[in-house]
């Protein structure tokens, strides 16, 4: 009898996280565009808005990409999450690109294991978590650092993006996995009955 296999929720999470962030991401710093710096949005007033900024003094480029986003490039997050390193800003991208490779790699590797393939949650897990980092892996390649654009300002949280969304909520279902379905997985250890010499 085969097992039930959840890679297609796996790579379907990927594909989607992925998709989404970029997608979402042309489309608010292209509908925001603003020479000026700032091009804000209300969503829910007086909490949440949709904030670009951009790069003051920046060359404008012709490039393919920035073509998308407008002449002005975007300002970006060269560091990691609440911008951890970013006033290194060229060595922060390089490092943290090079362990969204290794981290997409080691997830790829681990999604299709055949364990992996069997456990819902774990699938799903992984799938969100390679979908936020391929989303960021891409910013940070093309634009030297990850473009933000959700602000919750009423508890003034720094500003992100869909590819974090996903980060976080693949990294809780990760750790829900290891502290109640994988211990229930375990197999119970096996207690040697006792001997009786007759």
């Amino acid at each position: 009898m085969t097992q039930r296999s959840y890679r297609w929720l796996f790579v379907t999470l990927a594909l989607t996280g992925v998709t989404v962030d970029l997608v979402s991401k042309y489309v608010v710093f292209r509908s925001l565009y603003n020479p000026t710096l700032v091009g804000e949005r209300e969503v829910i007033p007086g909490c949440f808005n949709l904030h670009v900024d951009f790069r003051s003094g920046a060359e404008q480029c012709d490039c393919y990409f920035t073509k998308l986003n407008g002449p002005v490039p975007p300002r970006v997050n060269h560091g990691a999450l609440f911008g951890l390193g970013s006033e290194h800003t060229r060595l922060a991208n390089t490092f943290f690109a090079g362990v969204s490779v290794l981290a997409a790699i080691a997830i790829g590797v681990w999604g299709t294991r055949a364990s992996t393939r069997r456990d819902f949650v774990l699938s799903a897990a992984l799938g969100l978590i390679l979908g936020g980092t391929l989303g960021n892996l891409f910013d940070r390649i093309v634009f030297g650092g990850v473009r933000d654009f959700l602000y919750f300002y009423l508890i003034d949280w720094p500003v992100f993006n869909f590819a974090d969304c996903c980060l976080v909520v693949g990294a809780g279902l990760l750790l829900f996995h290891a502290l109640f379905i994988h211990q229930e997985t375990k197999p119970a250890p096996a207690i040697a009955a006792p001997v009786v010499d007759g």
